[in-house]
């Protein structure tokens, strides 16, 4: 059975209708202990979009034990913390902290592209409830920039979290946001019941993220264990089994 953290005040928040001017967009990062990139990241995302100072940035934070959340203020962006860490729970619990006609949720490592506020805009007037950019990495190793092209083919498969996510907060509501119980493939679920509620865009630019997990991991090695993880998702083998082995194979300290 699917557990979600129920999300009711968005339903009674919907702002305007879809004849809206100009749709207002609310920029969801969970967080935990990214004090080494966290105000880089906001103070680029406030110099790309200059001409919105009121653009509204919240920080989820996860129970960070350094100083992400003071780094997070001091940028200028809402800090909230959430009651469970875990990316799903995190952003859901941004997600009812926000006001925007549109939810984008995006990973504190990764950048979106400059003007990306009219990308998303665009999307919702051409009719799309969701969607995406492509992917790109900060790092050119060949097997990366591969890995990154694959991210344009229209498939479930090459759909990840650092590609970061756009959502009409209605269909956000309606599906009841993501699923808490999911530590592994989170982004995936979510992506498949988006696609089939609607129309699902994959935005023609990419966001930038970081290939530090790669380069600390082995390239090769981190895309193996990332497909063996993603295969047995789908075989249906238990979340607890998959965070267990994430947690052995993978050299990290977030999940």
């Amino acid at each position: 059975m699917w557990h979600t953290a129920p999300v009711p005040s968005l339903l009674s928040r919907v702002p305007g209708g879809a004849g809206a001017a100009l749709a207002t967009v609310s920029i969801i990062i969970p967080a935990y202990n990214e004090a080494s990139g966290i105000g880089e990241l906001l103070a680029y995302l406030r110099r790309t979009t200059a001409d919105e100072p009121d653009l509204e940035i919240i920080v989820a934070d996860g129970g960070s034990t350094d100083d992400t959340r003071k780094l997070a203020r001091r940028a200028g962006a809402t800090v909230v913390r959430s009651p469970r860490k875990g990316r799903a729970a995190q952003l859901n619990y941004g997600a009812r902290q926000a006001s925007g006609h549109i939810l984008y949720f995006l990973h504190a490592d990764s950048y979106p592209p400059p003007g990306f506020l009219a990308d998303l805009r665009r999307a919702r007037r051409q009719g799309y409830g969701s969607g995406c950019y492509r992917l790109a990495f900060d790092h050119g190793h060949w097997f990366l920039r591969f890995s990154a092209w694959c991210t344009r083919l229209p498939l479930l498969l090459v759909r990840f979290g650092d590609q970061s996510l756009f959502v009409q907060r209605k269909l956000f509501a309606q599906i009841s946001g993501f699923r808490e119980d999911l530590l592994v493939m989170e982004d995936q679920e979510i992506v498949r019941r988006l696609q089939a509620c609607g129309p699902f865009r994959v935005l023609p630019r990419a966001v930038t993220t970081s290939a530090r997990k790669y380069l600390d991991n082995g390239v090769f090695r981190l895309q193996a264990v990332f497909t063996l993880l993603a295969g047995l998702y789908w075989l249906g083998v238990s979340q607890p089994r998959l965070v267990e082995l994430y947690r052995r194979l993978i050299r990290q300290d977030k999940l």
